[in-house]
Order: structure tokens, then sequence, then C-alpha cells
């Protein structure tokens, strides 16, 4: 199957821990190189951020990364990339015009809105993942949200246009059908993880304390770090190790990583905190084997891979029960689930498995065992192209039924192949310069 994978901000071979790169990058790395195991031929479409970046890549994994110009060549913050997409849609489409693929896999909304317009006249089946949803967003960030304004408005039509949504999570499919969404529109399939190079076996990085907890992801606030670092006054004798964003050495330009810093001086637990910054992934796995607890405390999560990762190694993990991670950890099973935003539950979670070796033993092992009976990556590909499947011959089968006078409205036949919603086209919604 030829597949086209269109991740308008998440290149694949972005380096981690930026400002916006993160699970969407691993996850469209990881799907892509699984499906090209398998026998798939994959390319990648990720907006241009540099003059003198090739125009093609072919990774060693096999899949092609093609960089679209569309807007500056310089990164972009994605928030402000909404008014290039209609040149990223039209990049598409005369690059699909040449060489078709069979199906089209966006990632997050703006590579929904591009794919559609490009895939739309061409009769291509659109497949959906959104790796986050803007109400969830605006929820839980109310006037901090830099989001386009549009961006709920126009996430409703892209749902409705699309032949399939694949949700990473549970708590995504009920988001969706709030927003109106119905469910049979939608499939569950969650991110994945490396069991190769993610294993309990290998080499440990060095603490500098008895004990040691990790913490993963971009400095923004709504991974909850400073939830954590108030965490260590309960805990003593217990470092935190913080991974992505910059540095202890860059932090001053930084405004989140300046504020935990602040907390953590405030707090008396600045000699037990260590930002890492943006950590190469052939060394996560030994930084991850080095704590004794991986804890994830955000606000909101759409999935989270973290856990995951932190598992495949044989670490218990502590997460806020929100979004993704509630169908991940395990309470009991392979971790604990806490509320958000409080540190004295988080704190507690953590002493009691401090204090208990045999039980952190004993999750870590359930940990191992459950990622690698529902998360390799090989797994999840499998599950993707049965979707793939599914909507290529929904479309060819409405096609059929219509007679080839009706063969431009892709989406038509909707997520499980049946009638379409009505709902406006993405062509007559959405102008050409991608402003809502």
């Amino acid at each position: 199957m030829k597949i086209a994978m269109v991740s308008e901000h998440a290149s694949p071979l972005a380096a981690l821990g930026g400002v916006d790169a993160g699970g969407q990058n691993v996850h469209v790395a990881e799907l892509s190189a699984a499906l090209c195991r398998q026998g798939h031929e994959v390319t990648v479409y990720t907006r241009r951020e540099g003059a003198e970046a090739p125009h093609t890549v072919t990774t060693e994994q096999g899949y092609r990364v093609i960089r679209v110009p569309a807007g500056p060549a310089r990164p972009l913050p994605k928030d402000r990339l909404l008014p290039h997409m209609g040149d990223f849609g039209a990049f598409l489409r005369a690059h699909w015009r040449q060489s078709r693929p069979d199906v089209v896999h966006a990632h997050f909304w703006m590579s929904g809105l591009a794919a559609l317009r490009a895939a739309r006249p061409a009769t291509l089946p659109v497949v959906q993942t959104f790796h986050a949803l803007g109400v969830v967003k605006r929820r839980h960030q109310g006037a901090n949200d830099t989001s386009p304004a549009h961006r709920v408005r126009l996430e409703r039509l892209i749902a409705t246009q699309t032949d399939r949504i694949i949700a990473t999570c549970t708590d995504e499919v009920f988001e969706l059908a709030r927003m109106g969404i119905p469910r049979s529109r939608t499939s569950v399939i969650p991110c994945g993880v490396d069991l190769l190079q993610f294993t309990p076996d290998g080499p440990c990085a060095p603490k500098s304390a008895e004990h040691r907890m990790v913490s993963v992801g971009r400095l923004v606030p709504r991974k909850g770090f400073d939830t954590a670092i108030t965490a260590l006054t309960g805990l003593p004798d217990t470092e935190l190790v913080l991974v992505g964003g910059p540095d202890d050495g860059e932090v001053a330009d930084d405004p989140e990583g300046r504020r935990l810093l602040a907390l953590a001086e405030e707090l008396g637990v600045r000699d037990r905190l260590h930002l890492l910054g943006q950590v190469p992934r052939a060394r996560m796995a030994p930084l991850l084997r080095s704590a004794d607890v991986v804890v994830c405390t955000p606000w909101y999560e759409p999935f989270g891979i973290t856990p995951l990762e932190a598992m495949a190694c044989g670490i218990p993990v502590v997460a806020t029960a929100v979004g993704g991670l509630i169908d991940t950890v395990v309470d009991g099973g392979t971790g604990r689930l806490v509320p958000p935003r409080a540190p004295a539950e988080l704190a507690d979670a953590v002493r009691e498995l401090l204090a208990a070796p045999v039980i952190r033993q004993k999750y870590g092992h359930a940990g191992r065992e459950r990622v690698e009976a529902r998360y390799s990556w090989d797994r999840i590909a499998t599950e993707t192209l049965h979707t793939y499947r599914r909507v290529v011959a929904a479309i060819v089968r409405a096609h059929n039924e219509s007679g080839p006078t009706d063969s431009g409205a892709v989406g038509r036949t909707g997520a499980g192949g049946g009638p379409s919603t009505g709902s406006p086209s993405i062509g007559r919604g959405i102008p050409s310069n991608g402003h809502g």
C-alpha cells in the first residue's frame, strides 16, 4: 500500500524536547517505520523549516520525508501555521497528481485541513489523528490558549469530512462524541513503543541521590512539572530529573524554565532538581532505567508516550489520571494514578513505592508485559493498516454504487462507509489561504 502521512509541524526528523517537538514526532516516525517493515511505501509530508535543508530525505527505516514549502523557510510556532495551510494543501494536491497514494493519514488538525483540500478532488480516502483537541486545550488553558480562534470549529468540520478518525485513547472518543461526532466514525489505536530500544536490561545513567524520579516532556505549564517539583518537599533523599526543553545552562532564556527554577529555589529543593534539556533518543532508555519511579504529571494529556517507554524499561509509573494516561497506566498494576495538580498525593504515592522495592519490581515486570502484549509498534501498524483498508474499501464500494459521475466527493462515505453527514465541505468552509 502507498501511504501518505501528513504532519505539518511535527517532523519525524526533528530533535525532541523543543517547543513543538514531542510525542507526535515520535508517533509519525515510528508508525512510518513499522509500516515500511511490513512492506508498505510511506511518504511523510512536513513543513520546510530551513532553506538549506534537502527537499526529500529517505530515512534508514525506509520512509521518505518531503519538506513542503509553505510559509517562510524557518521554524514557526505551530499556532502560527494556519495561514500557510492553503499553500501546504496546494503542494500536496500537485504532488499527488504525479504520485497518487492509496490512503492519506493526517496528523493534527491543521494537517487534516491541508490533506482534505488536496485529497477531495482526487477521491483519496483520508484518515485523521488529532493527537490533541482544541476544545480540551481551551478547557484547561483558558485565556492562555494560543490556538487560532477558529480551531474548535475547524476541527469539528474536519472530523465530519474525514473517512475515519483514529483516536489515541478512549477519553478522546468521549470528547469527539461531545462535539457531535458519532462513535461509529472513530477507532481507538494507541501510540506504541520501541520494544528493542526500551528494555529492562542495559546501561543505566548514574544517580546523584539515593532515589531518583524522572519526568519527560516539553517545558510547558500543562505538563505539570511544578507538581513534581513541589512533591520533592515530601521526598527527602530523592532527586528529580527533567528531560526536555532547555538545560540548566540555557534555562534563563525560557520563561517556563525560569518559573520552575524559581519554584524549586522557593521550596528549598533546587539542589535536587536537574534539567537535562533535549536528550538524544539513544540516551533515553539509560535515563529511564536509572529512575526508581517515572512521574508523569500533566493537567491533561492526549496520550503520553513516556509512560510506555518507562514501562518497557521495567520502571513503575506514577501518573495523573487524565486523558491517555488512564488507558496506559494500570493503577495498582503497573504503577499508580493520582489526581492532577495534587503534589501531596503524588508525594504519597511515590513515597510508598520508594519504601517498597518488591512492589516496584512487581509493577516493573507487569509494565513490561503490558507493553509487549499491547503497545508494540508492529501491532499498532497492523491495526492502522486495518483501518486504511477499511476506508479504501468503503470509497471503492461507494464509487461503484454511485457511478463514475459522483467520484469527486471524498469523505461522502463517512468513517464507516455509511452516508455523509451533510456538513459543509472543507472546500466551501475554509478559504484557500487557510483562515477560518
